[in-house]
């Protein structure tokens, strides 16, 4: 079975990237979750994206915050899609996050999600995995479809009581 790596490079990014791994579990994906800093341990980081392909990962979702150099080398070593998750930062906000996991140079791109957006994340990888499994596809179907009924659910809630009264 394909399996998603979630790498990131601090515990402190643990909060969004555990709502990566709630909803790959949703989805039934396996994946494996790891803290590597590419900037302190960087050979640790090397052997984890130099073998990420033969552990069976299809799909690497990587977050960073700052610097978030962290998405893009693995990007740069890994040969399938990689996304990155920007991580919301005190100094500017996730904006530093963002700016260095979507600015990458030709030929190495990184799909990016919003910032502190791991569950986003997680439904991207799913869609990715969708597009050579029947059966993933029609989970995200069912996913979708899952979205559209608490719309409407909470239109219908909208409708009963009305505006003036909803956030009661």
């Amino acid at each position: 079975m394909a399996k998603v790596g979630i790498v990131m490079g601090s515990d402190s990014d643990m909060p969004v990237m555990a709502r990566a791994a709630d909803v790959l579990e949703k989805f039934g994906i396996d994946y494996d979750m790891v803290i590597i800093s590419a900037h302190r341990e960087p050979d640790v980081f090397f052997e984890y994206a130099k073998t990420a392909e033969e552990k069976g990962y299809k799909v690497i979702i990587a977050g960073a915050g700052m610097a978030a150099h962290l998405p893009g080398m693995c990007a740069a070593i890994f040969p399938m899609p990689v996304i990155g998750v920007p991580m919301h930062t005190t100094s500017l906000g996730g904006r530093d996050s963002l700016y260095s996991i979507v600015q990458m140079p030709t030929g190495i791109p990184v799909a990016t999600v919003a910032i502190n957006g791991g569950a986003n994340a997680a439904v991207l990888a799913a869609k990715i995995l969708a597009t050579s499994d029947p059966e993933m596809l029609k989970k995200v179907k069912a996913y979708a479809e899952e979205l559209k009924s608490q719309v409407e659910e909470k239109d219908a809630r909208l409708q009963k009581v009305g505006y003036k009264h909803y956030a009661d």
